[in-house]
């Protein structure tokens, strides 16, 4: 019996239930690998839709709705036909007929259908009910993020043994890939920035500048749908002291955002902790010069804290902080369980930084040094 599916079709079922809703469809790619417990129906990743489309009734019934080109593929390597019934469709009328796939779908449901993305105007799309289901991860979903976390954290550390001095930073970033790939892992974001880039830029996508003396790698890591976000900084020689400054007082700012990441914390009153924070270390400005993380799971970020933000943190929800400093940044991912906030992308034997905050200790990367 597939309980995690399961659970999820029933979050489904009472969503819809609260809606008034007959039916569901959940093209997006993430949506897929959430209600499938990490299996594909991406072709194209450079689009966010799938080649499948999964349906799910208001009694909780399932089917696939896809091509005779992906429906063999999708049944053989993808999911099984005890959790989902086919719907084959020829490939030459779903491309001749934009509305097959809906009419298909409403035939099969009594009421209304939405969808995850915006397919057409008869069908009102609510991905933010759909990513109200997918917030709190199930006890499987925990463990297989865990295993991530901790397998993208060793690849991390694991560069140090890989990269050199006057590699450029499209290099390096290759060989980030390469050492996340040996642990199944696919990158859906990899910035490397050396030197004065990662001052002058947030989000250093890599060039052919070649790395001096600093150097910043940053990862979005896919792993059965889910993505783990850390980032780690690599310096050559002796660790300039304001670099060091700079380092711990963003420590400082991710250790208070998990002292405050619990349930029911809203995300405004998650940007108000990570602005006291700042302004505490002497960089009140810095705040306004990138947003601190937020909510993730089967996206890079669900929401992003900020002063007006409505949501708030659901109990084994997972979170990415970033909080950053002009030459400087400290990332993990996390989850909150009824202990606070688990760091899961911790990298063994890199360099520690240790905060206290209301009595209790956070750990935060700090500097490698080669």
């Amino acid at each position: 019996m597939n309980t995690e599916l399961i659970e999820k079709t029933e979050r489904l079922r009472e969503m819809m239930a609260r809606e008034g809703l007959g039916g569901i469809l959940l093209n997006a790619q993430h949506n897929f690998a959430w209600l499938t417990g990490g299996r594909a129906n991406g072709i194209d990743t450079s689009r966010e839709n799938g080649a499948s489309y999964l349906l799910v009734r208001a009694d909780g019934r399932r089917f696939s709705i896809a091509n005779n080109i992906e429906t063999p593929r999708l049944f053989a390597e993808e999911i099984s036909p005890e959790d989902f019934e086919a719907v084959e469709l020829p490939w030459e009328r779903e491309k001749a007929d934009p509305e097959l796939v809906i009419n298909k779908a409403k035939a099969l449901i009594q009421g209304d259908l939405v969808s995850d993305l915006p397919l057409h105007s008869t069908v009102r799309p609510v991905e933010n009910l759909v990513a109200g289901c997918r917030y709190s991860l199930t006890a499987q979903e925990v463990e297989r993020y865990r295993g991530l976390g901790s397998d993208a954290g060793k690849a991390l550390a694991g560069l140090a043994g890989r990269i050199a001095p006057g590699e450029s930073e499209i290099e390096i970033a290759r060989k980030a890939g390469d050492a996340l790939a040996e642990y199944g892992i696919r990158p859906v974001v990899l910035l490397a920035g050396t030197d004065e880039r990662i001052a002058n830029f947030r989000h250093p996508v890599p060039t052919v500048k070649r790395w001096e003396k600093v150097l910043l790698v940053a990862v979005c890591a896919k792993r059965d749908g889910l993505i783990a976000s850390a980032s780690r900084i690599f310096c050559i020689g002796d660790i300039p002291a304001e670099l060091q400054r700079r380092t711990e007082a963003a420590a400082y700012v991710f250790g208070s955002l998990l002292a405050a990441s619990r349930a029911g914390t809203s995300g405004a009153e998650l940007y108000e902790t990570a602005a006291q924070a700042y302004n505490d270390q002497g960089f009140a400005g810095e705040i306004r010069r990138h947003h601190q993380g937020g909510a993730c799971g089967y996206r890079t970020r669900d929401w992003v804290a900020h002063p007006v933000s409505g949501e708030t943190v659901r109990p084994d929800q997972a979170f990415a902080w970033n909080p950053s400093i002009t030459g400087t940044k400290v990332e993990e991912t996390v989850i909150i369980t009824g202990g606070g906030a688990e760091v899961i992308t911790a990298s063994p034997g890199w360099p520690q930084i240790r905060t206290e905050i209301g009595g209790k200790e956070y750990i935060s990367p700090g500097i490698l040094s080669l």
